[in-house]
């Protein structure tokens, strides 16, 4: 994997790059549609690549739980299996295993938990987790890392920087295929001290790109977006810089800001199967009465099938009435609202006015914030 960063906003942080695989080109800002099973729920692969994604996110927790990253070698790796010829990421299942803690607990030697599928035991350690995702043959693997809650104790927040770096070293030792990215993940709560020295110690060990972990854990969302703002400039400048888990189109603009090169989130597939819709005037929830009778698309302004074939009258009977091709057209429309939004902001880098672009998306969202800040 090569990253080349093309250009950065005079204005702000924003970076416009090109991360560069076997497998096809990823322009940056990127925004990667959730496969989390080796499917992005509801679409073919073809029209997930009509909608302007070059990149997809799986997980090999529960790649390695359902059907098995064996099976899935032997049948020709990941790509093949999913019928998906562009890159993939993987994540480790750090995330999946904190937000099951209940099921399972972290010492030194890994993370022992029990599937959420069939109570069946099971132990993730580094070397464990580079050996699912080589055998999945995804183009950027992450290491196994360990995300804490918010809030959460200092101490307990100081030992997982310090799991998470001993991992990472243990990932990148048993890596075989240097044909496969592999990224750090920085943790370290919300103590700036601690994302300080979490940074420092991964971004030494020299991986091919970076990861920002360990936010939308529940804290409010300024805390996160400080966050952000204060770690990611300390990652380095000539890789990429990724942020994980994250999140509404607010968030994201704010990222950019401040030099972010690639997110994800189920928020706009998960939001369609539940009728909430994305548009430039903001969201709009299709169940409701006022929709009954309603002609116009979801969006005017928007190019994707949906909008150019249907209208919110028969996206709302589709969706009260429990069809399935209601989250099939609410999935198209809002991944394409959300790579359309990632064309504008690489438009805007290109042409260095994103700070501009920046205050015209958030006051149209938010007219009485003239600032950006503070939104819930």
């Amino acid at each position: 994997m090569d990253f080349e960063l093309i250009k950065q906003d005079p204005h702000c942080q924003a970076r416009l790059g090109l991360i560069k695989t076997s497998r096809g080109e990823i322009r940056t800002p990127a925004f990667m549609p959730v496969g989390t099973q080796g499917s992005v729920k509801g679409l073919l692969p073809e029209q997930i690549r009509s909608l302007g994604a070059d990149v997809i996110l799986a997980n090999t927790y529960h790649l390695y739980l359902r059907p098995g990253h064996k099976l899935i070698a032997a049948l020709g790796g990941l790509h093949r299996f999913m019928n998906w010829p562009g890159p993939i990421l993987t994540d480790s299942g750090g995330f999946q295993i904190y937000s099951l803690a209940a099921l399972g607990r972290i010492t030194e030697e890994g993370a022992f938990f029990q599937s959420h599928i069939d109570g069946s035991k099971h132990l993730l350690t580094p070397e464990k987790v580079v050996e699912i995702q080589e055998a999945l043959e995804s183009d950027i693997m992450m290491c196994l890392d360990e995300c804490t809650a918010y809030p959460a104790d200092r101490r307990k927040i100081e030992a997982a920087v310090a799991r998470t770096s001993a991992w990472a070293k243990r990932c990148l030792q048993s890596r075989n295929n240097s044909g496969q990215a592999l990224f750090g993940i920085i943790q370290g709560g919300f103590y700036p001290d601690l994302r300080k020295r979490a940074s420092e110690e991964i971004a030494a060990l020299g991986f091919d790109g970076y990861a920002i972990g360990g936010v939308s854990v529940g804290e409010p969302k300024q805390l996160m977006l400080d966050t952000i703002a204060q770690t990611a400039p300390l990652l380095p400048k000539d890789s990429p810089r990724y942020l994980m888990g994250v999140g509404t189109p607010e968030d994201i603009i704010e990222g950019v800001y401040h030099g972010i090169d690639m997110f994800d989130c189920a928020m706009p597939t998960r939001s369609a199967r539940n009728g909430l819709l994305f548009t430039n005037e903001g969201k709009l929830v299709i169940r409701n009465a006022r929709y009954r009778e309603d002609s116009s698309p979801i969006d005017s302004a928007c190019d994707c099938y949906t909008c150019q074939n249907y209208s919110r009258a028969y996206l709302r009977h589709l969706f009260i009435a429990g069809e399935i091709l209601a989250m099939t057209l609410n999935t198209i429309h809002n991944l394409r609202y959300y790579m359309r939004l990632m064309e504008q902001i690489r438009g805007a880098i290109a042409e260095g006015r994103f700070s501009e672009f920046r205050s015209d998306f958030l006051r149209k969202r938010h007219p009485d914030d003239t600032n950006g800040s503070d939104r819930d």
